[in-house]
């Protein structure tokens, strides 16, 4: 039998096949077996199992190898695998700007081992595998998709005869990414036909600043309804499978390793080290500074904390070769520092928060005085345990899985990234909110939908180019990034506002450098926050208390809309016409202030407002214009300006300056993600709403669209002062 080898038939109408011989030298006809016929075509074997062509049954994968059964799995990137093709094409070419503009053959897909990652231009780059299946079958993968100004899809077409004679793919539907920082996977998996099928992941980036865009990421494509599988793939490199019949490899443990098609994995030597999935054993390098991190312990009963030492995890360096950094001595005692605000000591050890109707500056609790209320919130200033509603983890940079290690250290006066595996994982800090019970109820018409607001303040100690990621989850979705700081940035404060009253998260991620290096090299680069202000949680604690109107039951509420607290009589009085309600709950009491020249108060006395007219008094003269026209609001557009490789694009601006009783009416959207919807079909994935804005449009003939694509949206003007 070495001089051939079996293979089917194609199908007939009858979903029958034959088995024959087919000789490995080409013309050898003689001393073949005769054709017998073969399994139905429908016929396939379970995961973990092979299709014996001489025996035509299913037989169990021997050890070191797996199988799919009837599927393909592509989870190894270190080069386009068979079958792949990544094709790139540059929309405006079509133009005439075809000649005149960098050309897009270098815009593809490029993999990178672990997975596969999208151009970041503003070519239009397709990752393509094309199947034949036997029977009715699946797809799925896993992505991660970071960046708005990239639009991502993925779709399935099919090239039948039809789809040939018209010149083109037929489209079966197309799904988008949704945006996220870790890896996910669509919502359901792919339902694909029996015969041809093409899948297609696209990718086209809309920055036109000089920031580069993250790229998507793309791995374990995994197809099931192909053919019958006639032998078992050996595991690779760093994984294996210990019983026979296996349908997926097991990772390697740390500090172990394997070959290709490996039953078991095998210990390194004490003096070498491996991370989980390892081919190889690297020797351990010599302890350094930037090997341990340093921590405090809980207040014991004595009012004291220690200063611990602590050898990063997983230790890769070894304390007995020359010259090798040996750990400090830990134990240093010191007092501890106060309670947060809000809390207070009850035994001398741990803090516990004050009693309902009650504040602390974290010395001691204290009853509100008459005519005010505790102003409800958290604030976290002093890090001498990780507080029980916030969690650290590590996020690997590599494989983008979670590592189940602390991510953030408490030091005292802050909390900072501890020394992570690898120089760039991700170093995780979530904090978890319940709700928000904001002092008065946010009305519909009014012009500001705050419900509450986080203030931060933070610092970045960096030697490369570092990154610290701001992000908000709103009832247990997705992560959004709100905010990212590239580099060492010096200590300030930041504040966002909750528009929403729902559970949210507040996520903090910081990652040292994108590359990934063997050893700890930038453990010095730190991010550090220092204070950390919610308003307005529910069920939260009070560092002051706040004047509200007195109640007959005793009680007191704050006052309506409009309307602030009388300092002497404690009760409530609207505010004037030409004056606005101005301050923030949590700074203190709002007082009416005086509207700007030109302007009036509206009828909330929220906010003041110009009726698009003017009055000025010159030379004896009093002068009015009337600009009913600017109540409509206007836009406008620059001239056409151009990208490196020639794409065109626009800017446009939106201005609502008067009118609408001062709500903002000027509009600008972020719709890169959702420009290839049917019109009316999803939303905008962000509208900047204000008096002026600005964002950048590509017209639809530059990009192929039904509809402009608008990006980059920024506000040009909060708060009309006069």
């Amino acid at each position: 039998q070495s001089e051939y080898h079996y293979e089917y038939t194609a199908c007939d109408s009858m979903g029958s096949r034959w088995r024959v011989a087919v000789p490995h030298t080409p013309g050898l006809c003689t001393g073949l077996p005769d054709p017998v016929k073969g399994t139905e075509c429908s016929f396939s074997c379970k995961a973990g199992e092979f299709l014996d062509m001489g025996a035509q049954a299913c037989q169990p994968c021997a050890h070191g190898t797996y199988s799919l059964g009837t599927g393909v799995r592509f989870d190894e990137w270190d080069e386009v695998p068979h079958g792949f093709a990544s094709i790139a094409t540059n929309l405006e070419a079509d133009d005439g700007f075809g000649d005149a503009v960098e050309n897009c053959t270098g815009s593809t897909w490029v993999p990178l081992g672990d997975y596969v990652a999208s151009n970041t231009d503003e070519c239009t780059a397709t990752l393509v595998y094309a199947v034949s299946l036997k029977q009715a079958g699946t797809a799925s993968f896993e992505y991660i998709y970071p960046d708005s100004s990239i639009v991502f899809e993925f779709f399935v077409g099919d090239r039948g005869p039809e789809g040939c004679r018209a010149g083109g793919w037929g489209s079966l539907g197309t799904w988008r990414g949704s945006l996220g920082t870790w890896w996910g996977v669509p919502g359901d998996m792919v339902e694909l036909s029996r015969g041809n099928n093409v899948l297609y992941w696209r990718t086209t980036a809309f920055s036109v600043w000089s920031r580069v865009p993250k790229p998507v990421l793309v791995r374990n494509i995994s197809i099931t309804g192909v053919a019958y599988t006639s032998e078992c793939f050996p595991c690779k490199p760093g994984t294996y499978a210990p019983a026979a019949g296996s349908s997926t490899c097991h990772l390697c443990p740390a500090n172990t390793f394997s070959g290709k098609g490996a039953t078991a994995c095998q210990p390194c030597e004490p003096t070498a080290y491996a991370e989980p999935g390892s081919a190889s054993c690297t020797p351990r390098p010599p302890c350094t500074d930037k090997d341990y991190f340093y921590t405090h312990t809980a207040c014991d009963a004595g009012g004291e904390t220690q200063l611990m030492f602590k050898w990063a995890e997983p230790k890769i360096c070894s304390e007995e070769l020359p010259g090798a950094t040996q750990l400090p001595p830990s134990g240093v005692k010191s007092r501890c520092p106060p309670c947060n605000p809000g809390f207070a000591t009850t035994n001398g050890t741990s803090c516990q928060p004050c009693p309902h109707g009650s504040y602390s500056n974290g010395s001691g609790c204290h009853s509100c005085p008459a005519g005010t209320e505790p102003a409800l919130g958290l604030e976290y200033k002093w890090w001498n345990v990780l507080p029980s509603n916030m969690e650290t983890t590590v996020l690997s940079g590599v494989n983008f899985e979670y590592k189940g290690m602390a991510g953030w250290e408490v030091a005292g006066d802050y909390i900072y990234t501890a020394a992570g595996a690898s120089d760039n994982d991700f170093m995780i800090l979530t904090l978890l909110v319940p709700g928000f019970s904001p002092p008065s109820p946010v009305l519909e018409d009014a012009e500001s939908k705050e419900v509450a607001r986080i203030t931060f303040v933070f610092e970045t100690v960096c030697s490369v180019s570092c990154e610290l990621y701001f992000m908000v989850g709103i009832s247990s979705r997705t992560n959004t990034p709100v905010e990212t700081w590239t580099g060492a940035k010096g200590k300030q404060s930041y504040t966002y506002v909750v528009e929403k009253n729902a559970t949210t998260s507040f996520t903090w991620a910081f990652q040292r450098t994108p590359y990934h290096e063997a050893g700890r090299q930038y453990t010095s680069d730190v991010a550090k926050l220092y204070s950390i202000n919610v308003t307005n949680v529910l069920g939260g604690v009070a560092s002051f208390c706040r004047r509200c109107a007195p109640q007959p039951a005793g009680s007191c509420a704050p006052c309506p809309p409009g309307s602030a607290v009388e300092p002497g009589s404690g009760a409530c009085h609207p505010c004037p016409p030409g004056t606005y309600l101005q301050g923030h709950p949590s700074d203190g009491p709002p007082a009416c202030q005086p509207c700007g020249p030109g302007t009036h108060s509206n009828q909330l006395r929220s906010l003041c407002y110009n009726n698009c007219s003017f009055s000025l008094e010159l030379r004896g003269h009093l002068l009015h214009y009337d600009f009913p026209a600017l109540a409509a609001g206007a836009a406008l557009a620059t001239g056409p300006s151009f990208t490196a490789k020639g794409r065109r694009y626009f800017h446009h601006f939106s201005l609502s300056l008067c009118g609408h009783q001062g709500r903002k009416a000027a509009t600008c959207t972020d719709n890169v993600t959702d420009a290839r919807l049917p019109a009316g079909a999803g939303a905008p994935s962000r509208v900047v709403t204000s008096y002026v804005c600005q964002a950048i449009v590509v017209p639809p003939d530059a990009v192929g669209y039904k509809t402009p694509v608008s990006s980059q949206p920024v506000s040009l003007a909060d708060r009309l002062v006069g």
